[in-house]
C-alpha cells in the first residue's frame, strides 16, 4: 500500500482521485455531525452530562473505536468491500463512486437540516449500490450474498436494541431499588456517562470501518484494480477518516441529540443508562460478526425498549413513526439519488 508520501503525488496527478476523496471525506464528516450524535443523545437529554463535555468525549470515542476496531477485525469494512463491483475502468469507476458520495452529503444534510437522525450507514450502502447498478447497467454490479448481511444486520440491531433497552432497564431498577433517589441519580448518571463513551468508541468501531473502506476503495479503484484485501488499511488513513469523523461530531449535532435524547422518549437517567449500555452491546457483537448495522437504528431501538419497560406511553410514537419513515425511505432514496446521479456524471464527466 502507498505510504502517505505517495498517497498525496497520486492526488496531485489525479484530480478525480483528489475530488473522490474530497467527498468521501464529506460523507465521513456529514456522518459524524449526524449520526454520531445519537451515541451521546440520551446522556445529554437526561442532563447526565453536559453537551460540550459529551461532544468532547464522543470525539476521543470515536477515534479510538476506529483505530482500536481495526486493530482486531476489519471485516464490517470488507462487507463494504464486496457489496458491489465498479468494474475495472478507474475513470468511470471513480465518476460513480463520486456521485454516490453526493447523493449521501444531500441526503444526510436534508435530514440534518430537519433534525431527523437518517441512517448514514444506509445512505452510503444504497448510495454505493444505486451507483454501482448505474455503471453496470444493472444488478450485476451487486453481491447479493454480501447484501443479505445489511438485511441480517438491521433486524438484529432493532430486535436486540429493544429487547436489551428493555431488560436492561429492569434489571438496574431491580438491582439498586433499595437507593435513594439522589444516589440513583449519581449512579445512574455515572453509568450513562460509561455507556455513552462506549456507545460512540462502538458507532467508530462500526461507521468508522464503512467509510475507511470507501476511501480506500476510492484510492484502490484509482489504480484500475477492484479489491482491497491485499492492501490493508494504512494507519494514516485511519487517521484521516477518524479524524474527520471526530470534527464532523465537534461541529454540532444538537438537533440530532434534542429528537433522539428527548424527543422519542422522556427517561430516567437509569433508563439512560440501560439504552446506551444496550445499544453498545448490540454494536459490539454486530461488529464481531462482521454485519454493518445502523448505529441510529440501533440507539433508537434501545431507547424506545427502555422507555416502554416503565410504560408504553411514556414513548411518542408519533416522534418514532417519523424517524421510521426515514429509515424506511433512506434504502430506496438514497438508491434512486445514486443511480441518476451516477448516470448524470458518466454522460457529463
Amino acid at each position: 500500500m502507498a505510504t502517505f508520501q505517495e498517497f498525496i503525488v497520486m492526488l496531485v496527478s489525479n484530480p478525480l482521485l483528489a475530488v473522490s476523496m474530497a467527498l468521501v471525506l464529506g460523507t465521513i464528516f456529514v456522518n459524524g455531525a449526524t449520526d454520531a450524535a445519537n451515541s451521546i443523545a440520551e446522556a445529554v437529554g437526561t442532563r447526565a452530562i453536559g453537551f460540550p463535555k459529551a461532544i468532547a468525549m464522543s470525539v476521543v470515542c470515536e477515534f479510538a473505536g476506529l483505530a482500536v476496531s481495526v486493530c482486531v477485525s476489519t471485516a464490517v469494512a470488507e462487507t463494504i468491500d464486496h457489496m458491489v463491483d465498479f468494474g475495472g475502468d478507474p475513470h468511470l469507476a471513480l465518476i460513480a463512486l463520486c456521485a454516490a458520495m453526493v447523493g449521501i452529503v444531500v441526503w444526510g444534510c436534508a435530514a440534518w437540516a430537519f433534525g431527523i437522525p437518517t441512517s448514514e450507514s444506509h445512505a452510503l450502502i444504497a448510495g454505493l449500490t444505486g451507483a454501482a447498478i448505474a455503471l453496470q447497467g444493472g444488478l450485476g454490479g451487486v453481491n447479493w450474498s454480501e447484501w443479505s448481511k445489511v438485511i441480517w444486520g438491521l433486524g438484529l440491531s432493532i430486535a436486540l436494541g429493544l429487547a436489551l433497552g428493555y431488560f436492561m432497564s429492569w434489571l438496574l431498577r431491580w438491582l439498586f431499588v433499595d437507593l435513594t433517589n439522589r444516589e440513583a441519580n449519581i449512579l445512574f448518571a455515572q453509568f450513562q456517562v460509561a455507556g455513552a463513551g462506549f456507545g460512540a468508541f462502538m458507532h467508530g468501531a462500526q461507521d468508522g470501518q464503512k467509510f475507511l473502506s470507501t476511501a480506500m476503495l476510492a484510492i484502490v479503484l484509482s489504480t484500475g484494480e477492484d479489491a482491497l484485501a491485499q492492501h490493508g488499511y494504512p494507519i494514516w488513513l485511519m487517521a484521516i477518516c477518524a479524524t474527520t469523523l471526530s470534527l464532523g461530531v465537534a461541529s454540532g449535532g444538537a438537533k440530532i441529540v434534542k429528537t433522539v435524547g428527548t424527543g422519542v422518549v422522556s427517561m430516567e437517567k437509569y433508563q439512560g443508562a440501560a439504552a446506551s449500555i444496550s445499544a453498545g452491546i448490540s454494536l459490539l457483537l454486530a461488529t464481531l460478526l462482521g454485519l454493518p448495522v445502523s448505529t441510529t437504528n440501533t440507539k433508537t431501538a434501545a431507547i424506545v425498549g427502555a422507555g416502554c419497560s416503565r410504560s408504553v406511553r411514556s414513548v411518542n410514537w408519533g416522534v418514532a413513526r417519523e424517524m421510521v419513515l426515514t429509515w424506511v425511505l433512506t434504502f430506496p432514496g438514497c438508491g434512486l439519488i445514486g443511480y441518476v446521479l451516477a448516470r448524470v456524471f458518466l454522460l457529463i464527466f
